[in-house]
């Protein structure tokens, strides 16, 4: 179990790696922060980013669940 963990662990975090870097640019960086990236419209989304957002988040959920995991089995 420890091993399935540490190898769904590594390949998540490729595979989550992977998905934020496909992610198309939407904003100015720090300065969109601070109401300087007004351009960017998110509901203007393709039904490709969308589903690049769903496997996102849903990586991160696997990620977030595997270390949970190994967390649980090494405490043990």
């Amino acid at each position: 179990m420890k091993l399935f963990l540490q190898i769904l662990l590594i390949a998540s975090s490729f595979f989550l790696v992977v998905a934020v870097l496909l992610h198309r640019g939407r904003g100015g960086g720090l300065s969109s922060l601070f109401g300087g990236g007004m351009q960017s419209s998110l509901s203007g989304s393709s039904v490709a980013e969308k589903n690049l957002d769903r496997i996102t988040v849903l990586l991160g959920s696997v990620w977030l669940i595997s270390i949970i995991g190994l967390g649980l089995l090494l405490k043990v």
